[in-house]
């Protein structure tokens, strides 16, 4: 019998042995750590499985082996494995090659299941080949030290080794710093608002550091309060205590106020890393001193070389010199102190490798012609950064972004610049994280009128912002009820397992301006509002016990997640006096954060104390700064354009522990200038448009035959998709690709930008006319079951009037309609002639007409007057509409194209065919015409849009597997994104 402390010592040698290498035989190296003991063992073949059935969760030995299997799941194209990540395939391989039996293997798949989160989406220009692990044999010191960090800071071994893999994919995409030729490779990096960005950055720069890159500048936002948090974070996971110290004493670093600093959260080396076969980092920036242009900086700035003859690239001088850091605030004034500086040094500017990290970079590459504006020092900005990539041809450029719409992606200005020529890499939505799909029902399955708490997110989290006029103040003094009463909520968490002190933050934001006179009234009326609250007393009890009645408990009922909820409010009731005096004990329960000042004397700085507080701010809490503990959002706030939007969603983001008790109060009818404008139906267009985006990346992101299908240069028309209304800013500029065809076999597509005037509409539905007068007279029933990765069962239905028609009558249709921006549907067009002509993979289309159950909403429709089914929707933004199709139309649908498995239903089966394709019509009347509606059915077809989606047969891949093609303008500037257009 081995006892535990033994058999975990053979398992850590035996895993050591493997580390970065291919699985071996288990037994094997058990039995030959076990002689080499001073007691030599045999370890018995069942000893691994009997542990296994025995195990605990926690258990040193398993964590172990969940760790080492998580970096095997995760290594990309192995030498040892032609199987993808994360599948079950390569766990499979794995067990293999560990030589483990059936029943081992099945025990620990099911005690250490197969990590299946998503994997970055990476476009590329070209694939360089330098960066690998093993090419760090003895030189990977920040990265170790920092994923160590990670885990003791409770990321598990799947998260982890996910922000491994997402980091290697953008370094593996920088230039060689060793490498005697200059490169400069530029990219971008599009996570999600909130969502550990930063921590993708510092995972970057700590391998780049490792592997030789000396210049380390993070442009941190353009607020101070950005910068200082940024600097914080790399100093206390990235630079570690020693690098900050250099030998002083304790109390002298700019920490020395810091609790995390007191409590020992700041990473340690155990010495300076250049004592224990490192290379240090020195700090050219503090968290209070952003870059400052002295004598001791340029010093600090020369690169030590240990041969002076050869370059500082050359491997013999790289590894043996320190690296710098600087978090640099986006200030022209700051900047011009560094180009400055940095143009002094003795070392030579062309020898030192450079990575430059734009934090929030769209706010960089922000041109502004007319130096007058408000935001002109932003073309200033852009300008200094193009300056240091013109004095550092070894900088590498790599900008970070939560708007993968941003201007970034889309002004040809910047195309020189710092247009991502070389890479795009879109981060996985990571576990556990809280984003604009969770406070909204994209394509939710059950219908408007069946939705509850437990099933919309909407319901769950949303609550409206509908006032009767400007004095109304009911909603924000319902929210401020609920922040209380969420307080609350986890304070009495903490007392029923989370621990004292779980909750360092409870905050809620008030966002409805940027102006600083708005802020000074909303300080004055949320102020009255608290004073009036009755918190203590009868009056606010009761409003709080209704409030949770009929909203916390219900929510927190179906949504807690294995949290502690109370089973009435006077269960709550005695933690309500202690979250009154937890915010407005001191008698300031409301900060304003509309400067810099606000951080700095310490009001709102989340770093260095505890804050449960009512924040009111606006452009300062609404780009990169993280609001901790944000429960409560109350946002009013209009924007104009899509990225201003996703970057005031403060509320996205981590939640553990209270994910069931953020709301957010949202303004439905909000005006801006003539316009009444809902402000949650504008973040739902938002998400619907990164989405669909998102996934035209991943999909087009797969090598075929081992090439790319596309590179970033053809990423800004993709864009343009999305947003017809978007293009090159500049008249005599355009994108030098164009979309020709989009493949898309077995996929639904819905295009959505039809015409808004009269007369292309009335002709449009003339075309339609034959087609509707072939659908039968009668209604066919159709039905599809989906199991969920859940495993539950969900089953679609709707009636739909039918008509088979063959493919050539349906182009002689779609060849004609005419759109409002027709570039959307063109690429579409081009797959359906292509796979109906000599290749002949469509032979006929289904064309379904959808009915509602009900026999309200009718159309007399086609020559014969027929009466069909109509569905009102509405314009987003230009000629676009959101999803005009419901969830529950399409699996019937894409069954029958080939594209989902039979469930069974012979009806719905019977209608399947190889090549055939399936068309779903949609009679759309917009709201403002609903009334214009006549009694008997008719409607003027100027005022009607017949919308349509399409499932292609899913065998019809055209003549060859990609499912994208481009052409470029001027084939002799094919890598280049924007050119000029000679004819205007």
């Amino acid at each position: 019998m081995i006892d535990d402390a033994t058999r975990l010592a053979l398992h850590r040698d035996a895993l050591a042995g493997m580390a970065g290498a291919r699985p071996k035989r288990l037994q094997r190296a058990l039995d030959f750590y076990g002689e080499e003991l001073d007691e030599p063992i045999e370890v018995p073949d069942r000893d691994f499985l009997d542990f296994l059935l025995a195990a605990r969760p926690g258990d040193q030995l398993l964590e172990l082996w969940r760790k080492q299997l998580t970096e095997w799941d995760f290594v990309d194209a192995p030498h040892w494995s032609d199987t993808g990540a994360r599948t079950d395939q390569r766990r499979a391989e794995v067990l293999k090659l560990l030589g483990l039996d059936a029943d081992t293997s099945k025990v620990i798949n099911n005690l250490i299941p197969v990590a299946k989160e998503a994997a970055p989406v990476v476009i590329r220009e070209t694939r360089r080949d330098w960066y690998s692990r093993q090419s760090l044999t003895g030189r990977s010191w920040y990265w170790p030290a920092y994923a160590r960090l990670l885990a003791a800071k409770g990321w598990n071994e799947a998260a982890v080794a996910g922000l491994d893999e997402a980091s290697d994919r953008v370094v593996e995409l920088l230039a060689d710093p060793t490498d005697e030729a200059a490169y400069q490779s530029k990219g971008l990096v599009v996570g999600y608002v909130q969502s550990g960005k930063t921590a993708n950055f510092t995972g970057v720069i700590a391998k780049a550091v490792d592997a030789g890159y000396r210049l380390v500048i993070v442009l941190g936002g353009t607020l101070n309060l950005l910068r200082a948090q940024t600097q914080r974070r790399l100093d206390m996971e990235l630079v570690g205590r020693e690098n900050i110290l250099r030998g002083a004493p304790d109390q002298e670093s700019d920490y020395a106020d810091d609790p995390a600093w007191i409590q020992g959260k700041f990473l340690t080396h155990g010495a300076l890393p250049s004592t224990l076969g490192g290379v240090d980092i020195v700090r050219m920036t503090t968290r209070d001193n952003d870059y400052k242009s002295l004598l001791q900086g340029i010093v600090a700035l020369e690169f030590e070389k240990q041969e002076p003859a050869l370059p500082l690239y050359e491997a013999r001088n790289l590894h043996r010199s320190s690296a710098r850091l600087m978090v640099v605030k986006k200030n022209k004034t700051v900047l011009a102190k560094l180009v400055k500086d940095l143009n002094k040094i003795k070392t030579p500017l062309g020898e030192i490798p450079v990575l430059i990290i734009d934090d929030e970079s769209d706010e960089a590459s922000v041109n502004t012609s007319n130096l007058s504006k408000p935001d002109a020092e932003r073309t200033a900005i852009n300008e200094k950064i193009s300056e240091l990539l013109r004095m550092l041809p070894r900088a590498q450029y790599v900008g970070y972004t939560a708007t993968p719409f941003a201007n970034v992606f889309i002004d040809p200005s910047d195309a020189e610049d710092i247009f991502p020529k070389d890479f795009i890499i879109s981060l996985p939505r990571p576990a556990g994280y809280m984003g604009v799909q969770d406070f909204h029902d994209l394509d939710s399955n059950p219908l408007p009128q069946q939705r509850t708490v437990a099933n919309s997110n909407e319901k769950a989290h949303v609550r409206d912002i509908v006032l009767n006029d400007e004095e109304d103040d009911s909603c924000l003094r319902q929210a401020i009820d609920m922040f209380v009463l969420t307080a609350a909520m986890k304070l009495y968490r903490e007392a029923n397992g989370l621990g004292d002190r779980y909750f360092q933050h409870h905050t809620m934001l008030i966002h409805e301006s940027v102006r600083t006179h708005d802020h000074r009234e909303l300080l004055a009326l949320a102020t009255r509002l608290w004073y009036e609250s009755g918190y203590t007393g009868a009056a606010g009890h009761a409003r709080l016990r209704a409030l949770f009645d009929t909203d916390i408990a219900p929510v927190s009922h179906a949504r807690a997640e294995g949290e502690a909820v109370p089973a009435s409010f006077d269960e709550l009731m005695p933690f309500i006096g202690a979250a009154y005096m937890r915010i407005g004990g001191d008698d300031k329960p409301i900060i304003v954060v509309n400067g810099d000042k606000d951080i700095e004397t310490g009001e709102a700085d989340f770093d260095k104390r505890s804050i449960w507080k009512i924040l009111i701010g606006g452009q300062k809490l609404a780009r990169g700064f993280t609001v901790e503990g944000l429960t409560v959002s109350y946002y009013r706030r209009r924007a104009t354009n899509a990225s201003t939007l996703m970057q005031m969603g403060r509320w996205f983001g981590f939640r553990r522990g209270y994910r069931d008790l953020v709301r957010l109060y949202v303004g439905r009818e909000e005006t801006s200038g003539a316009k009444e404008i809902d402000l949650y139906q504008a973040f739902e267009a938002i998400c619907r448009d990164e989405e669909a985006f998102r996934a035209q990346l991943e999909q087009y992101a797969r090598p075929i035959d081992g090439e790319a299908q596309i590179t970033p240069a053809q990423v800004p028309p993709l864009v343009s998709q999305h947003l017809p209304w978007l293009k090159p800013t500049s008249p005599n500029k355009m994108f030098n690709a164009r979309l020709v065809e989009v493949r898309t076999p077995g996929q639904w597509e819905e295009p959505t930008a039809y015409p808004s005037k009269a007369a292309p509409l009335k002709r449009n539905n003339e075309l339609w006319a034959p087609i509707l007068d072939r659908l039968s007279d009668e209604t066919t029933p159709f039905t599809h079951t989906v199991t969920r990765e859940t495993g539950e069962a969900v089953t679609f239905r709707f009636p739909a009037r039918t008509a088979l028609v063959a493919h050539g009558d349906l182009m002689e249709v779609l060849r004609t309609v005419e759109w409002g921006a027709e570039q959307q549907f063109a690429p579409h067009r081009r797959y359906l002639e292509e796979i109906g002509g000599t290749l002949a993979q469509v032979e006929d289309w289904l064309v379904v007409a959808p009915q509602h159950a009900g026999g309200n909403k009718r159309l007399l429709l086609g020559s014969k007057a027929r009466s069909f089914s109509w569905f009102g929707r509405d314009r987003r933004r230009g000629p676009l509409f959101g999803a005009i199709s419901e969830p529950r139309h399409r699996p019937a649908l894409l069954r029958i194209a080939g594209a989902l498995p039979s469930c069974g239903d012979e009806a719905t089966d019977a209608l399947a065919a190889r090549r055939r394709g399936v068309l779903a019509l949609f009679p759309v009347v917009e709201g403002k015409h609903t009334s214009d509606i006549s009694v008997d059915g008719t409607l003027d077809p100027g005022k009607l849009v017949l919308a349509f989606a399409f499932v292609a047969p899913s065998t019809a891949h055209g003549k060859d597997n990609k499912v994208v093609r481009f052409t470029t303008i001027d084939s002799s500037r094919e890598g280049d994104a924007i050119i000029t257009n000679q004819d205007a």
